[in-house]
């Protein structure tokens, strides 16, 4: 039996301890509010965030960072912090695989590069794909993508997560894996806005559509491969981050559409809308390497207040004409 160690008892932090748990390995799951740790090693269960998914025996909760050896880490916690996290982890830990999406707004970082700043001692790669949490501690089918540098970290997380409920594709383009996970967030707020204002399914489509073609276009733009936008990571992610009755970035965007503020939209919200921190620091990296992003530069400025729906849908459909 393998050891795992989950470091974020959020959603997904979670649903990945359980099936980890579930395909024999012990795991660990480490939640950093004490009390909420507690509390949930009691209950056997995340009653807040994924109520009904009840914990395997093989899960234990923790609150310690340090809680003993294991073959392999998952870091599991929202883009804005993770390198206060990463800062904080004790030496001596097994390689981790990142589950985050976005970039880092200061420094305009994806999740490695923070790694490899904040932790040079640690080997790292990426887990993405069109994964919702509630469904995956389900137990219901799923894929996603390990992308790493280090054929070895892919071939072993690969092995260690794979099973009936998961499987996992491996990939060596970690930059692409990686904006295509940051990318569709920003789409899907563009999709729900869409939604939102009753502009209608061919809108919708049109969006996704042209969103899949600026996702790719920064991926092959900032040095990755264009094979990697049309998968699980890029469309696969996409189509279901935009049309997901779930997706906390498409009801965003549907608030967004009905007229609400960005305050008003966020109010009462449970968990991170990462698009709203990616969206700005992702475009920002695009136009430095000269990539045109369009629909993602109208979701910024309906974010920002400067464009109301009827403003951004008319900048869209006035631009230019060209070939597709």
């Amino acid at each position: 039996m393998s050891e795992v160690i989950v470091y974020g008892a959020g959603a997904w932090g979670t649903a990945l301890a359980i099936h980890a748990a579930r395909l024999g390995h012990g795991v660990t799951l480490w939640a950093r509010d004490a009390a909420r740790a507690e509390e949930m090693q009691r209950a056997r269960v995340n009653a807040r965030l994924l109520p009904g998914a009840g914990f395997p025996d093989a899960l234990r909760v923790t609150h310690d960072l340090a809680p003993g050896a294991a073959t392999l880490g998952i870091l599991a916690v929202p883009m804005q912090p993770l390198r206060a996290v990463l800062s904080a982890l004790p030496r001596g830990l097994p390689p981790l695989l990142l589950v985050c999406k976005g970039l880092e707004s200061d420094t305009l970082r994806l999740p490695l590069e923070v790694l490899a700043e904040a932790r040079p001692d640690l080997a790292g790669g990426i887990l993405s794909g069109p994964n919702f949490a509630h469904e995956v501690a389900a137990g219901l089918p799923a894929a996603s993508v390990v992308a790493a540098r280090d054929g070895g970290l892919v071939s072993a997380a690969q092995a260690l997560l794979s099973g009936q409920a998961l499987r996992l594709y491996g990939s060596e383009d970690v930059l692409g894996v990686q904006l295509g996970g940051a990318a569709k967030n920003v789409l899907a707020i563009a999709a729900g806005i869409s939604t939102g204002a009753g502009l209608g399914e061919n809108a919708r489509a049109a969006l996704i559509t042209r969103g899949l073609a600026e996702l790719s276009r920064l991926v092959t733009g900032l040095g990755g491969r264009a094979e990697t936008a049309a998968g699980l990571s890029g469309l696969g992610d996409l189509i279901l981050t935009a049309m997901g009755a779930s997706s906390r970035n498409a009801s965003l965007g549907f608030a967004l559409g009905r007229g609400m503020t960005l305050a008003q939209a966020l109010a009462g919200r449970a968990g991170v809308t990462e698009g709203i921190a990616t969206a700005p620091a992702l475009l920002e990296r695009a136009q430095a390497a000269g990539v045109e992003l369009p629909i993602c530069a109208a979701v910024v400025a309906m974010l920002e207040g400067r464009l109301d729906v009827r403003g951004a849908l008319n900048a869209l459909m006035a631009r230019p004409l060209r070939g597709e």
